[in-house]
């Protein structure tokens, strides 16, 4: 889009309120052209916004210093793991922290808070609920499932928080709406997790009766360093990988893949590759297999060494 000379440069590039553009000199009359895009009442935006990061922005000018992005918007920001039905909700939530009124802007949802409860971060200029809080807000709107997938994320690749810092949140939060989900999120929330695909297959097999798996475990034989998997149950040498579909379209995970898979069996390990389909429909098969191995400790296991000396030559 061309910008004359004239328009303030404080607006360029970036979304601003009417009242603002007013106050730096231009016209009612250019802010009502097609020149500009209207994501929210009162906002003019020079590109529309995709993204719940790029549709925070766009309200962020509406914001008073009491209010903060927070819910599913918030949670986008800081990365997250969210449901596809969620991720596809164009609405920002806003938490106005005390007494004022909630926002109240088509496209928005607003909640309200008491100060001293909740606690705010900051993402470049934008406000937002601190990852804790964001955890406790979201048991409104996840199953229990989807918030342990979220916890995990929290205390393990994204390590915003560690557990405890999520338990004393639900502390403060003691009586809200889905306190109860928090609580038994928490209680089947591990560290180590680096996957959401990780989180539900590793709550499959547990839920089904088998023991805890380890994770992210780091297979050391004889000093050597032999492989990281995502789930290890130790004393059996059995591991377990979860595949995505970038295990699959990357070529070069793909063949790391192979290799590794080579050299834990070289070591005497048992290696299960589980896809999204193992931890749905097939996951009675899945943890069948698994518990074969578990329970055939002393024999299940790859071990390339000959069982018998073979008979010398003569």
């Amino acid at each position: 889009m061309h910008v004359d000379a004239t328009f303030p440069m404080a607006l360029r590039g970036r979304p601003f309120r009417v009242r603002e553009a007013l106050h730096r000199g231009v016209s009612a009359g250019r802010l009502r052209s097609r020149a500009f895009l209207r994501p929210f009442h009162g906002i003019r935006a020079w590109t529309r916004p995709q993204t719940h990061d790029e549709r925070a922005r766009a309200v962020q000018p509406r914001l008073r210093p009491d209010q903060a992005f927070s819910h599913t918007t918030a949670a986008a920001i800081l990365g997250f793991p969210l449901p596809r039905r969620l991720e596809r909700d164009p609405r920002v939530h806003v938490t106005t922290i005390g007494t004022d009124q909630a926002l109240r802007v088509r496209g928005t949802i607003g909640h309200r808070a008491h100060r001293g409860r909740l606690q705010v971060v900051h993402s470049g200029t934008a406000a937002l609920t601190h990852p804790a809080d964001t955890f406790i807000a979201l048991a409104t709107l996840l199953s229990r499932d989807e918030l342990i997938v979220v916890g995990d994320a929290i205390i393990g690749w994204l390590g915003w928080c560690d557990h405890a810092e999520l338990v004393a949140a639900a502390r403060r939060y003691r009586g809200a709406r889905g306190i109860r989900r928090v609580r038994a999120a928490l209680a089947e929330m591990r560290p180590g997790s680096r996957s959401p695909g990780e989180t539900r297959l590793r709550l499959a097999l547990t839920r089904r009766g088998l023991p805890q798996p380890a994770l992210n475990h780091d297979v050391v034989v004889d000093g050597r360093w032999v492989a990281c998997v995502d789930l290890a149950y130790p004393d059996a040498r059995v591991a377990i990988e979860y595949e995505s579909d970038l295990h699959r379209t990357d070529d070069r995970t793909f063949r790391k893949d192979i290799t590794r898979g080579e050299h834990l069996k070289d070591a005497g390990w048992w290696l299960l590759r589980a896809t999204a389909d193992d931890v749905g429909p097939a996951i009675e098969a899945l943890v069948a297999r698994v518990r074969r191995l578990l329970d055939g400790v002393s024999t299940g296991r790859h071990d390339p060494r000959p069982t018998r000396r073979p008979a010398s030559s003569r």
